[in-house]
């Protein structure tokens, strides 16, 4: 059986054995919009729980717009020219108007990259588009504490806008449940100590920081909180199918809006099993995804719930910008260096996670149950000693010696990586 799984801007092929058990888990076919713009439009004109876009718009002196960074595949190219026009139809000038790149503690995005990110020169070429950078203090306006004392301070360009609207894609996320909403908003142009305490591992080690899970995740409901204090906020939601064609898009209130969006992809994105495996191949969903091994580790987590403790996770990234920030190699290191459970335990008591260290704990949780194989043609010799994971050169015989050391052919192939959740479901 020949698998084509998300790998870079190419993909990768898996050429499996015709007598290996092959259990392929993907999305049910999702509907795929004809008319993407035209749907768009629609949505600004019927919105999920405010008024339409041009009624929202209208006596506003000032619009502040967030985008997702680079790593996830938005379209923005569609979505930002349409909205920017329904604000100029509502009476607003275009330089009231500014898009912010939520970077949370992301690198900025500049340049060529911006310009892909965008995806449109007339919106370059119109409005103020700049990146959020964390670390400066006089950017943020603290506007109160939580429930669980984390201190919020957020980018005053967002907070200060009359109009506040966030444009994002809903996809599962293995700390907040699902991505997109509220999430733009914190850790997406958050301070610095607002995102460390959001990802500090008191957080994080509660099992309702994971993928698909909502209720009672205390990560959720500490944004939920920070949309609170901000005031009212609308979104534009976006759902992708596995070619990154527009299934779903709806525009409204940022906690309605977002709730409807998770209800549609929840039946496509979550698939249940009723056995679990000793070999899993997944990867890192692909470009922009991939491009760094910190990124990889979403992948890693997705599939743990179909993994028998002790058996092989086998992922391919291409990590074509290595290993991420130098916080996250230094985090790595800090891995590599004490173990799983003394770096856990030198961080459980923490109230400020070190910068990234977030990700390699993410990474601990996957470590502690399976054994991790990467396929890579991005990182040098140096890069893969930090991974704390087995550097494979061919993700098909690594499966072959999974397969032969525990006697059980039957193989799991998930092609497009975390944005497809297995739930182990027995009886389903």
């Amino acid at each position: 059986m020949n698998i084509r799984l998300k790998y870079g801007k190419t993909g990768l092929s898996l050429d499996l054995p015709g007598d290996i058990d092959v259990t392929l888990i993907q999305k049910n076919a999702m509907p795929v919009l004809k008319d993407p713009e035209g749907a768009i439009k629609a949505a600004f004109a019927n919105p999920v729980n405010s008024k339409a876009l041009r009624e929202e718009a209208k006596g506003c002196r000032s619009c502040c717009i967030l985008i997702c960074d680079i790593t996830r595949p938005v379209p923005n190219g569609l979505i930002l020219p349409q909205l920017i026009k329904e604000l100029i139809e509502a009476g607003m000038a275009l330089d009231s108007i500014r898009v912010l790149v939520a970077t949370g503690l992301h690198r900025p995005n500049e340049g060529d990259e911006l310009r892909e990110l965008v995806g449109s020169d007339w919106v370059l070429g119109n409005v103020k588009v700049a990146n959020h950078f964390a670390r400066r203090d006089d950017d943020h306006e603290y506007l109160g504490t939580t429930s669980g004392g984390i201190e919020i301070r957020l980018d005053r360009r967002f907070v200060q806008a009359d109009l506040r609207i966030v444009v994002g894609l809903v996809e599962p996320h293995f700390m907040a449940g699902y991505s997109g909403g509220r999430k733009i908003v914190a850790p997406g142009v958050a301070h610095d100590k607002t995102i460390r305490s959001f990802h500090c591992a008191r957080v994080l080690e509660d099992y309702r920081s994971a993928n698909c899970i909502l209720e009672g995740n205390p990560l959720h409901a500490a944004q939920m909180e920070v949309v609170q204090m901000v005031g009212r906020c609308l979104a534009v939601n976006t759902v992708n199918d596995e070619d990154r064609r527009i299934s779903f898009v709806n525009f409204g209130e940022i906690v309605e809006s977002h709730l409807q969006a998770v209800s549609f992809v929840r039946p496509y994105a979550e698939v249940r099993l009723k056995t679990k495996f000793k070999t899993v191949v997944t990867s890192s969903a692909g470009y922009p995804l991939d491009k760094t091994y910190y990124q990889t580790v979403k992948g890693m987590v997705g599939p743990l719930d179909i993994l028998e403790p002790g058996g092989n996770l086998i992922i391919v990234s291409a990590c074509s910008e290595g290993m991420g920030s130098p916080d996250y190699a230094e985090a790595q290191l800090c891995l590599i260096d004490k173990g799983p459970e003394k770096f856990l335990s030198g961080i459980i008591e923490k109230k400020y996670a070190a910068i990234d260290e977030w990700q390699t704990e993410m990474q601990v949780k996957a470590m502690k149950r399976v054994n991790i194989f990467l396929y890579t043609e991005g990182l040098t010799k140096d890069q893969q000693a930090l991974t704390g994971v087995t550097v494979v050169k061919s993700p098909l015989a690594a499966v072959m010696e999974s397969v032969r050391a525990h006697g059980d052919r039957r193989v799991a192939v998930i092609p497009e990586g975390p944005y497809v959740i297995p739930l182990f479901v027995p009886g389903s």
